[in-house]
C-alpha cells in the first residue's frame, strides 16, 4: 500500500506573527474549561465552555420567544449573557434558572433584522458590511477605505435614518476583499495564471466519498485542484456557492481511497477536529493559514452581510450573507483556511476581510455548519480534517517558536502541564523578514477568479522549506 504525504508546514507560519503563535499554548490537549457550577438551589450563572454557551443560547431562544434579543459569551467570566426586551420577571427568572446572565435591552431581534434589511435595500455598496452586535444591541455597519464621497454620504444617511440607538457606523482599514491564495495550500492553473487557496476541512460527501470544504470563491475560480503548484489535479469541485447565501465549495478527491484525517496542524501541534459547531459572539477562535500562520481573536458578529467589490464584473458587487464576523486578522494567502476552537470544533472557512496581521483587521468566515447542511457532507470517519498536516509528525523544527505566555484570551482553561510547550529558546521571527506566500507580481485579489498572477503566489524570503498542505493519504 502506498502512502502519499504532503510536505509539512513551513516556517513562514511564525514569520507571519510571533504573538499569534504564542496562542498555540492554549491549544494543548486536555485544555478544557471548568465545568458547570455544582448543582444547588441558587440561580447563579453557570460557568460554560463556548460550545455549551452556544447550545444554551439556542435553548433559551426557543424558550423566551420574542423576548429573546440575542446573546453573547463573556469569555472573561465564561458565562452566557442573554438579552431580553420583556420586563416580565418570569422571563428573567427562566433564563437565570437555565444558567444565563440576563440583560434587559431596548432593541428586539425583529427590529435589528428590519434595520439590516433596510441597509440591504438602500446601502448595498461595495466595501460595506454589517452584522447585529448583541453586546451593543445594535447593528454595526463597517465601511472600508473605498467608501468615500457620495457612497459614504448614502451609507451615513441610511444609518442615521435607522435611529440613533439602532445602528453604529465605523471605518475599517484596508479594503474588503476575498483572500484568495492559501492557508494549507491547494493550487489550480487557469488561463490568467495560478490560483491558490486553502483547503479548509476534510469531510465525507453524501455519497460516502472523501472530500474537503473550502471557500466558494475558490470553487468558482477553478474546477481542478492540486496539492502542489505544478502538480497533477487531486480533487475536483463538486459544488460551489459564491456570491449569495454563502461562500463555500465541496471538492471531491479524485482517488476514492484517499484518507483525510480529522486534524489541524498548527505548526507546533496537531489539534483533533471532533465536531462542527456554531460560532458564539464573544468566544475565542483560532485561524490557520500558510501566509500568516496561527492567529486568534474573538467572534464579533453572526449572520453578517459583506459587499465585496466584484473583480469579475466591472463596477459590480458580490454580496455574501450569513457569514461570521471576527477580529481575527488574515491576509492574501489565507482564503478558505480553517477557523476552529480550542477543543476541536470546526467553525468556519476564511472568506475575506480587510486589514492585515501587522496593524490588525477584521475577517469574515463561512460557517461550517451551514456548508455541511447545504452540501450534504459530514465530518467524521476518515473525513473531518481541518488544516490537517502530517498526523504522525511533529511540528517543523525549522519553524520559529514564540513565548508560550503570549497570546489572547484563554477560553477553555489552562494548558495541560504535561504537554510539551513551545521551545522558549527558539529564535524569534525577524520582524524585517518578508512574510511568506504574499501575492506576486501583478497579483489582484480576484473574487470569483482567485489571486491571479503569472508566476503564482510564491513564498517570500521568510519562508523556509516547502509550503504546507492538508494531510491526506492514499491507501
Amino acid at each position: 500500500m502506498s502512502h502519499k504525504r504532503i510536505p509539512k508546514r513551513n516556517a513562514a507560519i511564525a514569520a507571519g506573527g510571533v504573538v499569534a503563535l504564542g496562542a498555540a499554548a492554549f491549544l494543548l490537549p486536555n485544555a478544557n474549561a471548568s465545568q458547570d457550577n455544582a448543582s444547588g438551589a441558587t440561580a447563579a450563572p453557570k460557568t460554560l465552555k463556548a460550545t455549551q454557551a452556544s447550545n444554551l443560547s439556542s435553548q433559551l431562544q426557543s424558550l423566551l420567544g420574542q423576548a429573546f434579543a440575542g446573546s453573547y459569551f463573556d469569555s472573561s467570566k465564561q458565562q452566557l449573557v442573554v438579552n431580553v426586551i420583556n420586563g416580565d420577571n418570569n422571563v428573567i427568572v427562566q433564563a437565570q434558572k437555565a444558567g444565563a446572565v440576563v440583560r434587559q435591552v431596548a432593541n428586539s431581534t425583529k427590529d435589528l433584522e428590519a434595520a439590516a434589511a433596510t441597509l440591504k435595500t438602500k446601502a448595498t455598496i461595495p466595501g460595506t458590511a454589517w452584522a447585529i452586535d448583541p453586546k451593543t444591541n445594535k447593528v454595526v455597519v463597517s465601511a472600508d477605505s473605498t467608501v468615500t464621497g457620495s457612497k459614504w454620504d448614502t451609507l451615513e444617511s441610511t444609518v442615521q435614518g435607522l435611529g440613533s440607538n439602532m445602528a453604529t457606523l465605523k471605518k475599517s482599514s484596508g479594503t474588503f476583499k476575498t483572500l484568495v491564495s492559501g492557508g494549507d495550500a491547494i493550487f489550480s492553473q487557469v488561463a490568467q495564471g495560478t490560483v491558490r487557496c486553502s483547503l479548509g476541512f476534510n469531510v465525507k460527501a453524501s455519497d460516502g466519498s472523501p472530500a474537503f470544504l473550502t471557500a466558494g470563491h475558490c470553487g468558482v475560480a477553478a474546477k481542478d485542484w492540486s496539492d502542489s503548484q505544478n502538480g497533477q489535479p487531486i480533487a475536483t469541485v463538486d459544488q460551489a456557492q459564491f456570491p449569495g447565501n454563502g461562500d463555500f465549495s465541496l471538492v471531491k478527491y479524485n482517488d476514492a481511497t484517499t484518507q483525510a484525517p480529522s486534524e489541524v496542524n498548527t505548526g507546533q501541534q496537531t489539534v483533533p477536529i471532533t465536531q462542527a459547531v456554531d460560532a458564539t459572539v464573544g468566544e475565542t477562535v483560532f485561524r490557520m493559514g500558510s501566509t500568516t500562520g496561527l492567529h486568534d481573536g474573538q467572534v464579533t458578529g453572526l449572520d453578517a452581510t459583506v459587499n465585496f467589490a466584484s473583480e469579475t464584473v466591472p463596477g459590480g458587487t458580490d454580496t455574501v450573507t450569513g457569514l461570521i464576523q471576527t477580529n481575527v486578522c488574515a491576509e492574501a494567502g489565507d482564503s478558505g483556511g480553517s477557523l476552529f476552537t480550542q477543543d476541536g470544533g470546526a467553525v468556519g472557512m476564511t472568506s475575506g476581510g480587510s486589514g492585515d496581521c501587522t496593524a490588525g483587521g477584521e475577517t469574515f468566515f463561512q460557517p461550517v455548519t451551514t456548508a455541511l447542511q447545504a452540501t450534504g457532507a459530514t465530518l467524521g470517519d476518515g473525513g473531518a480534517g481541518a488544516g490537517a498536516g502530517d498526523a504522525g509528525a511533529t511540528a517543523d523544527p525549522s519553524a520559529t517558536a514564540s513565548d508560550p505566555a503570549a497570546g489572547g484570551d484563554q477560553v477553555g482553561g489552562v494548558a495541560d502541564p504535561s504537554a510539551t510547550a513551545a521551545d522558549p529558546s527558539a529564535t524569534a521571527a525577524d520582524p524585517s523578514a518578508t512574510a511568506g506566500d504574499q501575492s506576486g507580481t501583478g497579483t489582484g485579489d480576484v473574487s470569483g477568479t482567485g489571486d491571479q498572477t503569472g508566476t503564482g503566489d510564491q513564498p517570500g524570503t521568510a519562508a523556509n522549506g516547502t509550503s504546507s498542505k492538508h494531510h491526506h493519504k492514499k491507501g
